[in-house]
């Protein structure tokens, strides 16, 4: 993959859906490579739960959204679109402020499953959240 295909990709994904859940928890498209995509989220009140600290939930919205994101890019969109059926995440440690990084990587990427794991670490690299993704790749 080329520089130039990298940054049309993370463009396309960094403008696309405004007004929906990961626009409005301040996910940005940080990175892509041949298998994996990467994402910062912004880790404030407005993602705590109510003992100030990093919602369970708002840490799946980044799973998932990356989750989605990795196998909708690598699929050819005219026929086809992936839409996610299982998820599992596993919340590993707290975080009150600051910014976390997500990496959605590929265990299987068949013609109609993707499976993906993702790793969601604070700025020191500590895993906050292992999540496991699946998704299926549906005809139009």
């Amino acid at each position: 993959m080329t520089n130039k295909e990298k940054k049309e990709i993370l463009d396309f994904l960094n403008n696309w859906g405004n007004g929906l859940l990961a626009k409005n928890l301040g996910i940005q498209f940080s990175e892509v490579t041949e298998d994996s995509l990467s994402a910062t989220m912004p880790v404030d009140e407005g993602v705590h739960q109510p003992f100030g600290i990093l919602h369970g939930g708002a840490s799946c919205v980044l799973a998932e959204t990356l989750g989605s994101c990795l196998s909708n890019i690598f699929i050819d969109k005219e026929k086809y679109y992936a839409v996610g059926t299982n998820i599992n995440s596993n919340h590993l440690r707290s975080i009150r402020k600051g910014m976390v990084t997500g990496t959605a990587k590929f265990i299987r990427k068949g013609k109609t499953m993707h499976v993906s794991e993702i790793e969601i670490r604070n700025e020191k690299g500590d895993l906050i959240n292992y999540t496991t993704m699946t998704n299926n790749v549906i005809a139009k």
